[in-house]
């Protein structure tokens, strides 16, 4: 192997090395690679220290795991069922894999990140070094809840992956942008990664720092791979560490020669403390969603324009929706701020302003199970102070919402609408119409 196979032997035979690669194996499916960028058979496990000097004196230069822990890894198999997958999957790591060529973006985006994790209440927070350009922030499934919106969150693999990576995208997008620019100069941004200054802008003609920088979303799928803390990167050959401080980091730590073992990885959690910050994704998604329907759904658009928002706020409960009744209760499980965004475009279509719908909720909030943080439903009115398009509660068909929460409780009136917002501006409707035709008829 040479010179430096002779390194990576010598490498992979240390045994504090061999202790970290098998404590970081544990439940999960691995596969080595070798240099030629070809990876080793599948499924595979590593349970003893002496395989990891084994399999690098075969060839291996590299090793990596898989981001979801199962029951017995050897049980997987080419073209196994979701539900297959899931009889399995015992649990799944959250990973943000931070892919950039240029060291310095990558630690100014891993920054940001550990920064809104931390403000979403996450202290223990996982940060290795790639080996090569970038960073792995990963937050352990054992700080996850067991159950989420009414869903048991270990069978949510990938989707819940894909979710969180957009929504901290979304999250830290302007501030990298800054930060990025705070580096470098849009001439010298465009020199280094040979895109022009029109490619590294967004639609409003902003600097789009994913234009040079992805966390890596599109990608994931069940059996996702990731490089293993304290492995060697084939192509750089620097070794991928764990580290305490990504400010203080010097990749000088990551060469052969110079690589400690005393830090691990995804190896410590407090349980639930992924709670807020999974409800945000889900917040997140459950929007997304949303925007997508107004689009797609010109049909359904169309009969909105027979019920413009009243003048006069309709606050006549006994108009509004079965689920809308329910929600008014008190959220009894999960599901506590899909209700907060359901009711706030609930009530501005009714014409409520926005006064009076931050403290119906802030009294509602008192009812449920668990009550909210008021500065989260503040938050969330304030947010709809800034928009400008028109609220629209979500469709009836749409599993995420009243059917998701479990307040879908139909009457013979709800299979005339589309709604909840238009289960009552159709009732009132129908009473104000009700009430002229009765008119018209004591007069003849």
């Amino acid at each position: 192997m040479g010179l430096m196979g002779d390194e990576f032997l010598k490498y992979y035979s240390r045994k504090d090395v061999q202790h970290r690669l098998v404590e970081a194996a544990q439940n999960r499916e691995i596969s080595v690679r070798y240099p030629d960028g070809g990876f080793g058979k599948r499924p595979d496990i590593l349970q003893y220290e002496n395989e990891v000097y084994n399999l690098a004196r075969q060839g291996a230069v590299s090793f990596h795991f898989s981001q979801e822990k199962w029951s017995d890894p050897m049980q997987l198999k080419p073209g196994m069922s979701r539900q297959e997958l899931q009889n399995l999957r015992i649990g799944f790591d959250i990973i943000f894999d931070i892919d950039c060529k240029f060291v310095e973006y990558s630690r100014r985006c891993a920054l940001l990140i550990q920064e809104l994790l931390k403000m979403e209440g996450i202290g223990n927070i996982h940060t290795k070094f790639t080996g090569s350009t970038g960073f792995h922030i990963g937050i352990c499934f054992e700080s996850f809840p067991a159950v989420i919106e009414g869903r048991e969150v270990k069978t949510l693999f990938p989707e819940m992956m894909r979710e969180a990576a957009e929504y901290v995208k979304e999250k830290i997008r302007n501030d990298l942008a800054a930060a990025i620019l705070d580096v470098s100069e849009w001439r010298e941004i465009a020199d280094a990664t040979g895109k022009e200054i029109v490619q590294l802008k967004n639609k409003e003609g902003r600097f789009n720092p994913f234009s040079v920088i992805d966390i890596d979303s599109v990608a994931i799928s069940s059996r996702h791979m990731i490089r293993a803390p304290y492995s060697l990167n084939e192509k750089s050959g620097r070794v991928s560490i764990p580290i305490k401080s990504i400010n203080n980091f010097n990749v000088r730590a990551a060469l052969i020669q110079n690589v400690e073992t005393s830090i691990g990885y995804l190896d410590a959690y407090e349980p639930g403390e992924a709670k807020n910050f999974l409800d945000n994704v889900f917040m997140h998604s459950y929007s997304k969603q949303q925007k997508k329907e107004i689009n797609e759904q010109a049909g359904l658009l169309k009969s909105f324009k027979a019920f413009e928002v009243p003048k006069i706020a309709i606050k006549d409960e006994e108009k509004f929706p079965p689920c809308i009744k329910l929600l008014l209760q008190g959220a009894k499980d999960d599901g506590r701020k899909r209700a907060v965004f359901i009711m706030i475009n609930f009530f501005l279509q009714l014409g409520w302003n926005l006064e009076d719908i931050e403290s119906a909720l802030l009294e509602w909030n008192k009812r449920n199970y668990e009550p909210l943080r008021e500065g989260y439903i503040r938050s969330q009115v304030n947010w709809f102070r800034k928009q400008t398009t028109q609220a629209r509660t979500p469709s009836c068909s749409n599993e995420a919402y009243m059917k998701g929460i479990g307040v879908c409780k139909p009457d013979g009136f709800c299979k005339f609408i589309k709604t909840p917002a238009h289960y009552t501006l159709k009732r009132a409707q129908n009473i104000v119409q009700s009430s002229s035709a009765r008119k018209a008829k004591m007069k003849e």
